[in-house]
């Protein structure tokens, strides 16, 4: 994409860019975001988002986040939490991995790298995972490939619109 790799960087490290790059139709809810060593001084009712005056702040390594979503609005909410569990930046290069510890995925581990070149950016993402149902998950498991890959483009196509 034709947008640097500091913009694009800063851009996917915050939770501000998942919301902007999930569909509506999603519908999407943050429930909270706990940073290490953030003061915990949230309700239950509220996003624990930790910051003292509630502003975008960058997703560290240990950081967890509370999501849940509503295809379509249709069926009940399916809720996960998810947390960064690796972080690096260079000059050239940046990287982060979240993986899911408990939703709708028994295994989830999504690597967001980004390479800076001649002052664009390359974006690839990398996910592994396993479907719930076992045997029947697997089977199925190369079918998933036909939503998550258009699901995919759609969030570099919007990164792309926001960022350039």
């Amino acid at each position: 994409m034709a947008a640097p790799l500091d913009e694009v960087w800063a851009f996917h490290s915050r939770i501000e860019g998942l919301e902007a790059l999930t569909p509506s139709f999603m519908n999407l809810r943050v429930h909270g975001v706990e940073r290490p060593n953030a003061d915990e001084s949230a309700d239950d009712e509220s996003p624990k988002v930790n910051d003292s005056d509630g502003s975008e702040s960058v997703l560290d390594a240990g950081t967890r986040v509370e999501l849940s979503i509503r295809p379509f609005g249709v069926g009940p909410r399916q809720h996960w939490e998810t947390e960064i569990v690796e972080r690096e930046r260079d000059d050239d290069a940046a990287y982060f991995v979240d993986e899911m510890n408990g939703g709708p995925f028994p295994y989830w581990r999504h690597a967001h790298r980004f390479f800076g070149v001649d002052g664009e950016t390359i974006i690839v993402d990398e996910v592994t995972y396993a479907l719930p149902g076992g045997p029947v998950g697997d089977a199925v498991s190369p079918l998933a490939v036909v939503g998550f890959e258009p699901m995919f483009r759609d969030r570099h196509r919007r990164t792309k619109q926001l960022l350039e």
